[in-house]
C-alpha cells in the first residue's frame, strides 16, 4: 500500500508542479488549497501561502536553468501529499480526483493505416489516395439534406 501511496503522491506532485506554470493555476491553486485545509493539517492561508512560495521557487528556477530547485519544489509537494495520504486513508479518492481534473486528457491513439494504391491505365476522373475516405461525393447534390450540400 505503501507504494500505491507514493506512487499518488508523486503523480499529484508532478501535476501540481506543472500547474504551477500555467493560465489555469489560480483554479488549481484552489483545489489544492481545498484538498489540504480539507484535511484540517492546515489553514486554507498556510497551504495558499506555501503554494505561492513553490510557485515563485519554481519560477526562479525555470529563470536561471535551476533544475535542483526545480527538484526540490516538487520533492516537497511530493512530500506533502504523501503525509496526506498516509494521515488520511480516505484522501486517496480525493486526490484522485483531483488529478484527473488537473491532468490534461491525452490524446487518443489514431488509428495507422496501410495503404497501397496502384493506378493503371487511362483514368478520366477523380482519383482519392487515403486511409479512410468516409464521404466521398463528387459532383452529387444531396437533396435530402437542408441545405442541399
Amino acid at each position: 500500500m505503501e507504494a500505491e501511496l507514493v506512487a499518488l503522491a508523486t503523480a499529484g506532485a508532478t501535476a501540481l508542479v506543472q500547474q504551477m506554470a500555467t493560465d489555469g493555476w489560480s483554479a488549481a491553486r484552489e483545489r489544492v488549497t481545498a484538498f489540504f485545509a480539507g484535511r484540517g493539517t492546515a489553514t486554507p492561508e498556510s497551504v495558499e501561502e506555501a503554494l505561492d512560495t513553490g510557485r515563485a521557487e519554481l519560477a526562479a528556477a525555470r529563470r536561471d536553468d535551476d533544475e535542483q530547485l526545480r527538484a526540490d519544489v516538487h520533492a516537497e509537494w511530493r512530500a506533502r501529499l504523501r503525509r496526506a495520504l498516509v494521515a488520511d486513508p480516505t484522501a486517496a479518492a480525493e486526490l484522485r480526483a483531483l488529478l484527473a481534473e488537473l491532468t490534461p486528457q491525452e490524446p487518443r491513439a489514431q488509428e495507422v493505416f496501410d495503404v497501397r494504391n496502384t493506378i493503371s491505365g487511362t483514368v478520366n476522373g477523380p482519383v482519392v489516395q487515403a486511409g479512410r475516405v468516409d464521404s466521398p461525393r463528387f459532383g452529387y447534390r444531396d437533396t435530402q439534406s437542408p441545405d442541399g450540400d
